[in-house]
């Protein structure tokens, strides 16, 4: 389908209970490989989210009454409706966000396969039927949907982060609000329509594009009809959500900022490890919270890693996304090839090395080579700060010991990766790692059948896998005579 075409065929108005609706005003959506206008969106007031929740509260008890197996073959329908657009919903990927082809239709086929997995999980949410130890009855548990869902996604991953949480929130019976970041709301009005036209009922899934995000999460908020709040974000805002949210007791789950860990022992395969250097750090241009963010690697092979990750980063292609001879694409804005030109030249101010790349092109569009950074210093911000980019920071260690404990020294636990040859070190640094989840000898570890999560300052809650419905159901007790 022709750019054009791909663009005219997308809703740009505000989708409400299952219908768009025109807004009093609108924004514009760019292309960050050169700042163009690419559309012009509704902008949602405070107003409108209530409107929003109108729908969903109208819908609530109706849709949670409706068969688990007709909720789960609607995501089915869902899932196969993507897939069959897949390469339209890729190339508009790749316009609002700026990531490579490649990267977008890895992503589609993602995202996708949350409606699949959860399709399945609609079915099996269980209970149990006991009697009482003391002998004066039955205990009987159940699991009911939360209600209607407030849902803010980020702009790195404009498919997957909202159908990681509609996947579960629709299995479990439950109505959504989708806040789409306002830099690619696209691809989230694209995926309502497609809903719709997969059957999903109206009123179930409202999407919000906004550039006043403050008024529309406060509308909702601190309406008592919502019962859950999930977002995906910086640590900083999600912090603030938790805060907010507070006053209404919501159910809160929180997929926040990350600076993983990516650990290369002595007895590792090291051609394996810079391989997976490369899945675990260009994904997505290196835009992902998962993304290895600091390589800790033992002195004894750091040489040679450093040498051929170098030569390796040195093959990037840089150019717009939509081009297909490119393989990396822009960053998403000004601001974000700003924040990584201050950490790479921070670090070198502190004694580090630019090994390559380090300087981003200039001319129009949002663009910033694959760098990688050798002999950083500890006390640099790059291994401290998520870096949100293509930046390689490496810096050696000698022992097991010394690698953990470089490994834990931060406030963020959500991804970290693991290189060595030895399965009873594996284990033990798995376990000794602060981190909600581990890669061993592998660099991309996001899958619909895991739960997906963090620990410490990276947030709460887990999506995907067998637990991720349970982020959307309540447990009651119905205490039963003999």
């Amino acid at each position: 389908m022709a750019i054009e075409d791909l663009i005219s065929s997308v809703p740009t108005g505000l989708w409400i209970g299952g219908e768009e609706r025109q807004a009093a005003s609108t924004f514009n959506v760019l292309d960050p490989s050169d700042d163009q206008v690419l559309a012009t969106v509704a902008d949602a007031t405070a107003a409108d989210a209530v409107a929003a929740l109108d729908a969903a509260c109208a819908v609530q008890a109706e849709w949670a009454a409706t068969a688990p197996r007709k909720r789960g073959e609607i995501l089915r329908s869902v899932f196969e409706k993507i897939t069959e657009r897949a390469d339209d919903i890729a190339a508009l990927m790749t316009l609002e966000m700026g990531k490579v082809l490649a990267e977008s239709k890895g992503e589609v086929a993602y995202g996708a396969e949350f409606f699949r997995w959860f399709s399945e999980e609609a079915v099996r949410i269980g209970g149990r039927f006991t009697p009482a130890p003391a002998g004066t009855g039955r205990i009987l548990v159940t699991k009911q949907a939360v209600g209607p869902c407030y849902a803010i996604t980020p702009w790195n991953f404009p498919l997957a982060m909202g159908t990681r949480k509609m996947g579960p929130a629709f299995a479990a019976g439950c109505t959504m609000i989708v806040k789409p970041a306002q830099e690619t709301p696209l691809t989230m009005l694209l995926l309502a329509k497609l809903m719709d036209e997969a059957g999903l009922p109206k009123g179930v899934l409202s999407v919000l594009p906004t550039s006043n995000p403050g008024a529309v999460t406060s509308a909702l908020v601190d309406d008592g009809r919502l019962r859950k709040l999930t977002f995906t974000g910086s640590t900083g805002v999600g912090k603030a959500l938790v805060k907010q949210s507070a006053d209404k007791l919501l159910r809160t789950s929180m997929e926040l900022g990350g600076n993983a860990p990516f650990i290369v022992f002595d007895d590792a395969d090291v051609d394996a490890a810079v391989d997976g250097a490369i899945l675990a750090k260009m994904r997505n241009g290196g835009e992902a919270c998962t993304a290895a963010n600091r390589f800790h690697v033992a002195n004894s092979v750091r040489e040679e890693f450093t040498d051929k990750l170098v030569k390796r980063m040195s093959e990037f292609t840089l150019g717009k996304g939509i081009d297909p001879a490119s393989t990396l694409g822009p960053l998403i804005n000004s601001k974000q090839v700003s924040t990584v030109t201050e950490l790479v030249s921070d670090a070198v101010s502190k004694g580090a090395t630019v090994a390559v790349g380090g300087v981003a092109p200039g001319g129009p569009g949002n663009f910033y080579p694959a760098t990688v950074l050798a002999d950083v210093p500890a006390d640099a911000r790059i291994l401290k700060e998520e870096i949100f980019g293509p930046v390689a920071p490496i810096t050696g260690f000698d022992t097991e010991d010394e690698g953990v404990a470089a490994a834990n020294n931060t406030e963020y636990g959500l991804a970290a990766y693991v290189y060595t040859q030895s399965l009873d070190r594996a284990l033990r640094v798995a376990e000794g790692i602060q981190s909600g989840m581990v890669g061993i000898n592998r660099g991309v570890i996001s899958d619909a059948a895991a739960p997906f999560g963090g620990i410490k300052e990276s947030g709460f809650g887990r999506e995907g896998g067998i637990e991720g419905i349970d982020e959307y159901l309540d447990t009651k007790y119905i205490a039963l005579t003999r």
